[in-house]
Protein backbone atom coordinates (compact mmCIF):
# COMPACT_ATOMS: atom_id res chain seq x y z
CA UNK A 1 0.00 0.00 0.00
CA UNK A 2 3.01 2.73 1.06
CA UNK A 3 3.86 1.85 -2.33
CA UNK A 4 1.22 2.70 -4.38
CA UNK A 5 0.62 5.97 -2.55
CA UNK A 6 4.28 6.64 -3.09
CA UNK A 7 3.67 6.04 -7.17
CA UNK A 8 1.01 7.94 -7.35
CA UNK A 9 2.19 11.26 -5.42
CA UNK A 10 5.02 11.04 -7.76
CA UNK A 11 2.66 10.97 -10.68
CA UNK A 12 0.54 13.79 -9.29
CA UNK A 13 4.21 15.75 -8.32
CA UNK A 14 5.23 15.05 -12.23
CA UNK A 15 1.45 15.42 -13.77
CA UNK A 16 0.55 18.63 -12.11
CA UNK A 17 2.92 21.41 -12.71
CA UNK A 18 2.58 20.83 -16.50
CA UNK A 19 -1.73 21.29 -15.87
CA UNK A 20 -1.05 24.17 -13.84
CA UNK A 21 1.23 25.75 -16.54
CA UNK A 22 -1.05 24.54 -19.26
CA UNK A 23 -4.23 25.81 -17.76
CA UNK A 24 -2.61 29.17 -17.02
CA UNK A 25 -1.47 29.78 -20.37
CA UNK A 26 -5.04 28.79 -22.12
CA UNK A 27 -6.48 30.96 -19.39
CA UNK A 28 -3.91 34.12 -20.83
CA UNK A 29 -4.79 33.11 -24.42
CA UNK A 30 -8.43 33.82 -23.41
CA UNK A 31 -8.08 37.47 -22.66
CA UNK A 32 -8.88 40.03 -25.47
CA UNK A 33 -5.05 42.15 -24.95
CA UNK A 34 -3.56 38.55 -26.21
CA UNK A 35 -5.87 38.09 -29.44
CA UNK A 36 -4.53 39.57 -32.56
CA UNK A 37 -5.64 43.19 -34.05
CA UNK A 38 -8.90 43.28 -35.91
CA UNK A 39 -8.23 44.19 -39.51
CA UNK A 40 -10.59 47.79 -38.30
CA UNK A 41 -8.27 48.20 -35.51
CA UNK A 42 -5.53 48.35 -37.95
CA UNK A 43 -6.93 50.38 -40.52
CA UNK A 44 -8.10 53.33 -37.46
CA UNK A 45 -4.45 53.06 -36.32
CA UNK A 46 -3.12 53.62 -39.64
CA UNK A 47 -5.83 56.39 -40.40
CA UNK A 48 -5.15 57.86 -37.26
CA UNK A 49 -1.09 57.92 -37.89
CA UNK A 50 -1.81 59.19 -41.44
CA UNK A 51 -3.90 62.20 -40.33
CA UNK A 52 -1.72 63.47 -37.45
CA UNK A 53 0.74 66.09 -39.03
CA UNK A 54 4.98 65.63 -38.95
CA UNK A 55 6.12 67.38 -36.10
CA UNK A 56 3.60 66.94 -33.02
CA UNK A 57 4.52 65.33 -29.90
CA UNK A 58 3.41 62.48 -30.29
CA UNK A 59 5.90 61.27 -33.67
CA UNK A 60 8.82 62.79 -32.17
CA UNK A 61 10.94 60.99 -30.13
CA UNK A 62 10.29 61.54 -26.43
CA UNK A 63 14.01 62.86 -25.47
CA UNK A 64 13.59 65.61 -28.25
CA UNK A 65 9.96 66.50 -26.65
CA UNK A 66 11.60 66.62 -23.33
CA UNK A 67 14.73 68.62 -24.26
CA UNK A 68 12.54 71.28 -26.36
CA UNK A 69 10.44 71.51 -23.02
CA UNK A 70 12.93 71.76 -20.56
CA UNK A 71 15.27 74.39 -23.02
CA UNK A 72 12.20 76.62 -23.09
CA UNK A 73 11.21 76.16 -19.21
CA UNK A 74 14.41 77.50 -19.10
CA UNK A 75 14.15 80.87 -21.13
CA UNK A 76 10.94 81.63 -18.88
CA UNK A 77 13.05 81.08 -16.27
CA UNK A 78 16.31 80.07 -14.97
CA UNK A 79 18.58 76.64 -15.71
CA UNK A 80 17.92 75.68 -12.05
CA UNK A 81 14.25 75.33 -12.51
CA UNK A 82 14.95 73.29 -15.90
CA UNK A 83 17.60 71.12 -14.04
CA UNK A 84 15.18 70.45 -11.19
CA UNK A 85 12.50 69.27 -14.00
CA UNK A 86 15.19 67.06 -15.77
CA UNK A 87 16.18 65.18 -12.60
CA UNK A 88 12.75 64.58 -11.61
CA UNK A 89 12.02 63.65 -15.59
CA UNK A 90 14.84 60.97 -15.31
CA UNK A 91 13.10 59.47 -12.01
CA UNK A 92 10.13 59.44 -13.50
CA UNK A 93 10.94 57.94 -16.69
CA UNK A 94 14.09 55.74 -16.42
CA UNK A 95 13.68 54.54 -20.22
CA UNK A 96 15.35 58.40 -21.30
CA UNK A 97 17.97 58.27 -18.54
CA UNK A 98 20.57 57.53 -21.51
CA UNK A 99 19.17 60.81 -23.29
CA UNK A 100 20.10 62.69 -19.56
CA UNK A 101 23.68 64.17 -20.55
CA UNK A 102 22.57 65.57 -24.36
CA UNK A 103 19.82 67.13 -22.79
CA UNK A 104 21.63 68.69 -19.97
CA UNK A 105 24.33 69.58 -22.74
CA UNK A 106 21.67 71.74 -24.86
CA UNK A 107 20.53 72.97 -21.19
CA UNK A 108 24.09 74.70 -20.64
CA UNK A 109 24.88 75.97 -23.98
CA UNK A 110 20.75 77.61 -24.09
CA UNK A 111 21.86 78.76 -20.26
CA UNK A 112 24.77 81.00 -22.18
CA UNK A 113 22.60 81.98 -24.79
CA UNK A 114 20.05 83.37 -22.57
CA UNK A 115 22.71 84.95 -20.69
CA UNK A 116 24.23 86.75 -23.73
CA UNK A 117 27.77 84.61 -23.50
CA UNK A 118 28.01 85.05 -19.74
CA UNK A 119 29.15 81.88 -19.05
CA UNK A 120 30.33 82.43 -14.83
CA UNK A 121 26.53 83.28 -15.00
CA UNK A 122 25.49 80.43 -16.45
CA UNK A 123 27.65 78.34 -14.53
CA UNK A 124 26.26 79.33 -11.29
CA UNK A 125 22.91 77.18 -11.84
CA UNK A 126 25.45 73.40 -12.48
CA UNK A 127 23.71 71.00 -10.66
CA UNK A 128 25.07 67.25 -10.14
CA UNK A 129 22.52 65.87 -12.63
CA UNK A 130 23.44 63.92 -15.58
CA UNK A 131 26.91 64.03 -14.09
CA UNK A 132 28.87 67.40 -15.32
CA UNK A 133 27.17 67.72 -18.60
CA UNK A 134 25.72 70.57 -18.43
CA UNK A 135 28.86 72.41 -16.91
CA UNK A 136 30.53 70.64 -20.76
CA UNK A 137 27.42 72.28 -22.45
CA UNK A 138 28.27 75.66 -20.56
CA UNK A 139 32.05 75.16 -21.18
CA UNK A 140 31.16 74.33 -24.85
CA UNK A 141 29.63 77.49 -25.92
CA UNK A 142 33.16 79.60 -25.66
Amino acid sequence: MNHAARRIGRSLALVLPVVLVLSGTLAVTRVPWASAPSDSQILTAAAEKASSPRGTEASRAPQAVLRERLVAQLQEKDPGTALTSLQREMQRRPSLARHCSGIARALGRAAVQKYGGAVHRAQAFARPVCDTSYAQGVAQFD
